[in-house]
């Protein structure tokens, strides 16, 4: 059996390489230009947002409990619309530097998580080719299948969610090919 202490390497190193190629991704290519829109009247809808005094947090509209929502109220609401959710982040400029760095945590939780899962699976000496594969459909659940939970629940355009999960496959055959170069022999 290999043991956690053998794969560090390949998880850092991994983290690394994703963290590199998401930066890439995002502010190189083209591709994820168009997933955020602007607002028509965004001044306006800053001033209307600024005067409810909103706390950092996730807000949906129009909000209800279970119970409500079978109101004829609640329901002429949702008719009426506009339905969303809206996430309120700290006034002031982003911290991209925290972001950032929670975004690296996460790749190392990915990649820790991703070891843990295939260090019994997978034997000394195992071959490129199967350290790949495995680490790879592995890596995968980490970085691909969550961002669907928002296009099913959150209501993100599927665009932007199929990019997101296009993203993570690429994310984890760069975790594979780490792994598969790196691993114990």
């Amino acid at each position: 059996m290999v043991s956690l202490a053998h794969l560090w390497l390949p998880i850092l190193l991994a983290a690394v390489i994703v963290f590199v190629a998401s930066s890439i991704l995002h502010m190189v290519l083209p591709y994820h230009k168009s997933d955020y829109k602007k607002l028509p009247d965004e001044d306006g809808a800053r001033t209307a947002l600024r005067a409810q005094n909103l706390k950092p947090g996730l807000y949906h509209f129009p909000f209800c409990t279970h119970k409500e929502m079978k109101t004829p109220e609640a329901q002429a609401k949702f008719k009426e619309g506009p339905v969303g959710f809206v996430t309120i982040f700290p006034s002031g400029p982003p911290n991209m530097g925290k972001f950032l760095g929670m975004w690296f945590v996460y790749c190392v939780v990915v990649g820790f998580f991703t070891a843990l899962a295939v260090m019994h699976s997978i034997r000394f000496g195992a071959t490129y080719r199967h350290v790949f594969h495995v680490v790879g459909l592995t890596a995968f659940l980490g970085y691909g299948v969550g961002p669907l939970v928002n296009g099913i629940w959150k209501g993100q355009p599927w665009g932007m969610t199929i990019k997101e999960a296009i993203d993570g496959l690429i994310y984890a055959l760069l975790t594979a090919g780490t792994f598969g170069w790196l691993w114990p022999r």
